[in-house]
């Protein structure tokens, strides 16, 4: 149908646009990139419905966003900000719309999600345009809907429906969302128009629904097994509580009462650290790809991948999960064959789990083609090395990688602490040389550090950090160093953990402790899941840079030297029992702890749980200051993408620099102060926390 324009649009404020289309007044959210609802575009919702409500020429008003969605929710940034309270709130916003005589049609394309979903909930009635998503992801960022979501969808699709899509984050597709009864229609062709078509029709009514006032039937709705089923080491783990009870307290309190309560919680998480913590993530993932250079991306057609061992197939399995074509060599056929058995078994491990189907399966494999021929990697357009972690095996490898790959080719290198530019030195392309540094296992962990040698070109920077998105990693671009970024400021991590063993603590307390405190796991338990061999490799390997000076603790040589190297060989700092992973004491650890106490003059004491934990934060924080100064990160806030998503750091607490932070800079460097003097140079501040402290900042 033709569309009668009878006013041109106009502004209601700078992110809200208003227009006459015949009797229906069109309210475009315009606020790019999502429609965020910031204060302005509450403001010009809220005046171009006051001006509908005035004008007896309109019957119906149509909420749509301009762009690519409808909205996106609040806008986050605004957060902890006058900003956020100014008037009018959204929930003045919906008292405004449900209060109206006239229907208020909310049209969805593209997305609404959180705040905007909730604008949505409280228009009369909501349409949305094929493929179009819904949902209240706040839990994501420790906060429970604070504009009515928890009080209205409970009202609309049923209180468990409500609570699980509410504590999951979890978006539901149009169709999906019209089986549940969350939309009225979905629109196939022109949303507009099917809009103002939905809207006249309505006007028509004596009366429209509002979500707020239906009746709520919580007959067997069971909010005590909900909660059984949280996980308690969730990153937001608080925040799907607080939404449970939003959803429960929809069920027993009347409208406003609940809303009341809904929006008390929510200030009460908005103040959090947690939330601030998972806000500061949010941005720091999504800052994280940006690389300053102006290199430009070239398109990636098929990857070669060198050494078909655990990490290897975990790559072959990450770029065939992408759609990419994927050459897997190996030189040794058995150790090819059991390669693509084992990614045949994890395949069929998430098969079993229901995530993917047998011919999903299959495509998958057909992806990734075997080959014991190294000619096969000519095609390439990216090729990377995952082969044994020492210089002179990875130099004789890119030796031959740069004679058999073709010009153009990106060669890569997946080591996780070696000199790039020693690597890419044997190479006639240096400028093609870089690392990826995935994380094990390499098909499921996000975290990817993009290492940038002396000469890596700025296209293939940008090549890599593009690919790595459409994998699914968050790339994060660091510099060469020993261990880059995240092994550096584990070595510092570990260098604790074994003082801390010496002076009096057990290998259970320090898990126990930094467990409890967050983490994914403890430093000792980490390491025999790594193989304790490794990092006994890179000691050994380092020894001779080591200050004569400085304090050592002997006591993961002294394991490593009785052939303890962790769970491979059912030993390291714990004992394991054939098959199990289960983490057992053993005194024969506690002997070598004793004996290298002894030798170093040190006499054991009793050790808080405190201590270990503000040590081996600590240690963590000083190592990233200098890493930060040095230029090896490009930003504080990628430094906790590195921790968060790869070494296990907990997401509440938002990252290591981000919890000094929260500690306070000033805190953070008198404590290291306090260090220092009693256990000597280790405990050297990095100079860029004094500088900050002197300046009086507040952040990295």
């Amino acid at each position: 149908m033709n569309l009668t324009v009878t006013s041109p649009s106009r502004d209601l404020s700078n992110t809200v646009r208003y227009a006459l289309h015949g009797r229906v007044a069109v309210i475009f959210l315009d606020n790019p990139p999502v429609n965020g609802l910031g204060d302005t575009v509450r403001r010009g919702i809220h005046e171009g419905l006051a001006q509908a409500q005035a004008d007896d020429g309109i019957d119906a008003v149509v909420l749509i966003g301009a762009g690519k969605a409808f909205c996106g929710g609040a806008d986050i940034r605004q957060f902890n900000t006058p900003a956020a309270t100014a008037k009018p709130m959204l929930r003045d916003v919906i008292a405004a719309i449900e209060a109206s005589g006239k229907p208020v049609v909310a049209a969805i394309h593209g997305f609404a999600l959180g705040g905007g979903l909730e604008l949505a909930l409280g228009c009369h009635y909501r349409i949305a345009q094929a493929g179009a998503r819904l949902g209240l992801p706040e839990v994501n960022l420790g906060l429970v809907p604070g504009g009515g979501g928890t009080q209205r969808l409970p009202r609309l699709i049923g209180a468990m429906a409500a609570a699980a899509m509410i504590q999951s984050g979890k978006p539901l597709d149009a169709a999906s969302a019209l089986a549940a009864g969350l939309v009225d229609a979905v629109a196939e062709g022109d949303l507009l128009e099917f809009a103002l078509s939905h809207a006249r029709e309505r006007a028509k009514l004596d009366s429209h629904p509002v979500a707020a006032r239906r009746a709520l039937n919580a007959d067997g709705a069971d909010f005590a097994a909900l909660r059984a089923r949280l996980n308690p080491k969730a990153r937001n783990a608080i925040a799907q509580r607080a939404a449970i009870d939003c959803v429960e307290a929809a069920t027993r309190l009347p409208i406003e009462a609940g809303l009341d309560e809904e929006r008390r919680l929510f200030d009460a998480l908005v103040e959090g650290d947690a939330s601030k913590a998972l806000r500061h993530l949010f941005f720091a993932e999504k800052e994280a790809p940006r690389v300053p250079g102006g290199g430009r991306p070239a398109e990636i057609g098929r990857v070669g991948i060198l050494g078909a061992g655990t990490m290897g197939g975990g790559i072959a399995m990450a770029f065939s999960n992408a759609g990419f074509p994927v050459t897997l060599y190996e030189r040794d056929r058995a150790a090819l064959d059991r390669g693509m058995a084992l990614i045949r078994k994890n395949y069929g491990i998430t098969a079993a789990k229901g995530k993917l189907d047998a011919a999903g399966v299959e495509a998958r494999m057909a992806r990734i083609a075997p080959s014991l021929d190294m000619q096969d990697l000519a095609q390439a357009d990216l090729v990377i090395e995952a082969v044994f972690e020492d210089m002179a095996v990875k130099q004789a490898v890119f030796r031959q990688l740069d004679a058999v790959c073709k010009p153009g080719a990106i060669l890569a290198t997946n080591t996780s602490r070696l000199n790039i530019d020693e690597i890419a030195a044997c190479t006639a392309r240096p400028e093609a040389v870089i690392g990826l540094h995935f994380f094990s296992p390499a098909n499921v962990m996000k975290l990817l550090e993009v290492v940038r040698g002396a000469r890596t070109g700025a296209d293939v920077i940008a090549t890599c950090m593009a690919v790595a998105q459409r994998i699914g990693k968050i790339p994060v671009l660091v510099g060469v160093c020993e261990g880059f970024v995240g092994n550096r400021m584990l070595t510092g991590y570990w260098r604790e953990a074994g003082f801390l063993l010496e002076e009096g603590a057990s290998p259970q307390q320090i898990d126990g402790a930094l467990t409890r405190f967050g983490m994914a796991m403890g430093p000792l338990a980490m390491a025999d899941l790594a193989g304790m061999d490794i990092n006994w490799a890179t000691r050994k390997r380092l020894a001779p840079t080591r200050p004569a000076h400085l304090r050592y603790s002997k006591v993961a040589d002294r394991i490593c030297e009785l052939g303890r190297f962790g769970q491979k060989t059912q030993a390291g700092y714990y004992r394991y029992e054939p098959g199990s992973r289960q983490p057992l004491p053993d005194p024969v650890v506690d002997r070598i702890i004793e004996d290298c106490a002894r030798e170093a003059g040190i006499a054991r004491r009793p050790v808080s749980d405190e201590e270990i934990v503000e040590r081996c934060m600590l240690a963590l924080v000083n190592e990233g200051a200098l890493i930060i100064e040095e230029g090896i990160a490009q930003r504080a806030s990628d430094v906790d993408v590195v921790y968060v998503h790869g070494y296990g750091f907990p997401g509440a607490r938002g990252g290591p620099m981000f919890h000094a932070q929260t500690l306070g800079l000033a805190a953070t460097l008198e404590k290291i102060r306090a260090l220092r003097r009693e256990h000597g140079e280790h405990w050297k501040p990095a100079p860029l926390l004094e500088r900050l402290v002197e300046q009086g900042a507040t952040a990295f």
